[in-house]
């Protein structure tokens, strides 16, 4: 293993972003004794991290402190562990009641990424999916499943970030037919994606609802074409809604007893 950062300016970013959030405000001068650098190369380093929003520099004082933005960017990290960490004995039983595959997943932008994967053991086909991974929001049932509960000019903001694709026959392409599928998601609870991003696999799934004004997180089963027929996804159905209502409850009493 290397003793030193293959990127340099990657090292210097990071290390002044570390000692400005430990030290609070600090002088450029402090700053770029630290960081063993001269004062031209100390100051093109902050600025950057200025430019990206991490920095800003105290009009009065002329010294340097982290912003808002890391903090907003430690929650996010934090609460994707919280959100992994409670959910997932839920999804092993589901995994065990179902013999299938599970996935959790968060909208990030347009698209939501898997956070977390639990795969069934009997099953005889992996899914190639992994955690860390992202598909554009429209062509999933999970994205699809949290897309039901945004309103319509949400919707609409989603699908124009998106570049819309037909990566299967069956990839749903025209945003009045999307909205129509999302009517159906709202009546039933659950949403299919009926080959609509890999050909051969059907997946089902549903939001997580904990209050938020922006809903993000949703889960899914996932199985292959040959063992998804309509009795199989009724069957489904129930297990995915059931799932559904363990978790929100569990978060729920979580969170009252958080504040009793």
């Amino acid at each position: 293993m290397e003793d030193k950062n293959p990127i340099q300016v990657a090292g210097r970013l990071f290390g002044a972003l570390e000692y400005l959030a430990v030290h609070g405000e600090t002088g450029l001068m402090e700053l770029a004794s630290v960081l063993d650098l001269n004062k031209t190369t100390a100051h093109r380093v902050v600025s950057s991290l200025q430019y990206m929003g991490y920095v800003r520099q105290n009009s009065d004082s002329g010294k340097y402190e982290v912003t808002l933005k890391l903090v907003d960017l430690a929650d996010h990290v934090t609460g994707r562990l919280d959100i992994v960490s409670a959910a997932r004995p839920y999804l092993q039983h589901l995994v065990e009641l179902t013999g299938e595959t599970v996935h959790l997943v968060q909208l990030e932008g347009s698209d939501v990424v898997y956070i977390d994967k639990v795969e069934s053991q009997a099953a005889t086909i992996r899914m190639v999916s992994r955690i860390g991974s992202r598909i554009p929001f429209y062509r999933s049932a999970v994205g699809k499943a949290i897309a039901a509960r945004l309103t319509e000019p949400e919707v609409r903001e989603l699908w124009g970030a998106c570049v819309i694709e037909r990566t299967t026959p069956y990839t749903i392409t025209n945003y009045e037919d999307f909205l129509e599928t999302l009517e159906e998601v709202r009546r039933k609870g659950y949403a299919l994606d009926n080959e609509e991003n890999e050909t051969g696999v059907r997946c089902i799934g549903a939001s997580l609802d904990f209050g938020g004004a922006h809903p993000k997180y949703a889960f899914s089963i996932s199985v292959p074409i040959g063992r998804m027929d309509n009795d199989r996804i009724r069957e489904l159905s129930g297990y995915i809604l059931k799932t559904k209502d363990e978790i929100e409850r569990g978060f729920r009493g979580a969170a009252g007893r958080a504040l009793s």
